[in-house]
């Protein structure tokens, strides 16, 4: 497609690790031009998510940081400043996960930008906001996932409490911040004024555990224990068969005795406990009990199959191995490969969003830190002899052969 939703928005993305990464992706997919600004010390995330060839490359921050345009500039040294200010002017949106009072420092939070700029967007995304008792308190996806209740919910199913083994509170909430950030463009269309937006991880993420799991405690009095009981039984989980795991889930009455005939379990249809959705739900142990047994009859492709004729939810449970050699997500093209600047041969993720029937495009492959310095620079018109004393100082850094 020619045409993308953000086109001619430019974003100053002055995030790292995968929170804000994974906002600014979602925004460069839309058409947005994206500016990432990197340390001489480089994106945590370029080690930290695994090995790579160079070592510079991580899987994760490959993935992550397509699309956008890589300027590195030390922002403690004094060249720099100018070279920010000539950054924020031409942006339109300027996103932060740094903590608060570090942009301060560097007189590149909100505040001080927005009176400078009042036409700006500038996207804070915090650990735990910029109020309230943790505030200001450093925090990864793990120390989220504990802090909002996920890993009491395992502990509540299986007795051991267990972190989501992805880094899922980072991507919810990076989601969240792209979405906030285009409500906030629309806005901004209709009034010309900018806005300040926050969006901290512990309580956009409680929200996410509680709306599902305060349940039968959102009533006064309480009508029942909190937690969805369904999610939390013990037998909610993929159901053993003759030769591996299978996944599936009916909810519908229709469902469910679609189910138990398919199942061999038909002299339950008529069981009131499990008849209807309200009887499910008040024998919800019982049910999930039933639901999870081991299928050991047949084989995860028979039982696929069965499950299919009685048009019945169902997957095999995939490993990292077979993931990307699912024929439906080969099918679609959703994995490719392409030759990087640095790493060689390397893998890359087509957007899922389709947009008039087409897919939207995922983009440059991810730039090495300090690829696009130089052509930055003289965007935002600095000659050649001030970028050569920008280097030279420090304040700069280019790419090797750059």
């Amino acid at each position: 497609m020619t045409s993308k939703p953000l086109n001619g928005i430019r974003i100053l993305d002055l995030t790292s690790v995968v929170v804000g990464p994974a906002c600014s992706s979602r925004l460069a997919q839309y058409g947005a031009e994206i500016i990432k600004v990197e340390s001489p010390e480089g994106d945590l995330m370029r080690g930290l998510g695994g090995i790579s060839p160079t070592g510079q490359h991580s899987g994760t921050y490959l993935h992550l940081n397509r699309g956008k345009r890589n300027i590195c500039l030390n922002l403690k040294a004094e060249g720099s400043r100018e070279v920010m200010d000539a950054l924020v002017k031409n942006a339109d949106v300027i996103i932060a996960n740094m903590r608060p009072l570090a942009l301060k420092k560097l007189n590149i939070d909100s505040e001080t930008i927005l009176q400078r700029y009042p036409d700006k967007i500038y996207c804070l995304i915090t650990g735990y906001g910029s109020d309230g008792p943790y505030a200001g308190e450093p925090t990864y996806d793990s120390v989220i996932q504990a802090a909002t209740g996920m890993t009491g919910l395992s502990l509540a199913r299986d007795g051991v409490p267990r972190y989501v083994p992805m880094l899922i509170c980072d991507h919810v909430v990076g989601e969240i911040a792209a979405g906030a950030i285009m409500s906030a463009l629309y806005g901004r269309r209709q009034t010309g004024e900018g806005v300040s937006l926050e969006i901290p991880m512990f309580e956009t993420m409680s929200a996410f555990v509680l709306q599902e799991h305060l349940a039968q405690q959102s009533f006064d009095p309480p009508v029942g224990p909190g937690g969805d009981q369904r999610l939390l039984s013990p037998y909610n989980k993929p159901v053993q068969t003759a030769d591996g795991w299978i996944s599936f889930t009916v909810n519908t009455d229709s469902q469910v005795r679609a189910f138990l005939a398919a199942v061999g379990k038909a002299d339950l249809i008529d069981d009131k406990r499990f008849a209807t959705v309200a009887g499910r739900a008040a024998y919800v142990h019982e049910w999930f009990e039933i639901r999870g047994a081991p299928l050991l009859q047949k084989t995860t492709a028979e039982w696929l199959a069965d499950f299919k004729a009685a048009d019945i939810a169902a997957k095999p449970c995939h490993t990292l191995e077979t993931l990307p050699t699912d024929p439906h997500l080969q099918a679609v093209g959703l994995i490719n490969h392409e030759l990087h600047p640095s790493e060689g041969k390397t893998a890359w993720i087509r957007s899922t969003v389709k947009y008039n029937g087409s897919y939207l495009s995922a983009g440059a492959p991810t730039q090495p830190k300090g690829w696009e310095t130089n052509a930055l620079l003289a965007e935002l018109g600095f000659d050649a002899d001030h970028i050569n004393e920008l280097v030279t100082s420090g304040a700069a850094h280019v790419a090797h052969g750059r």
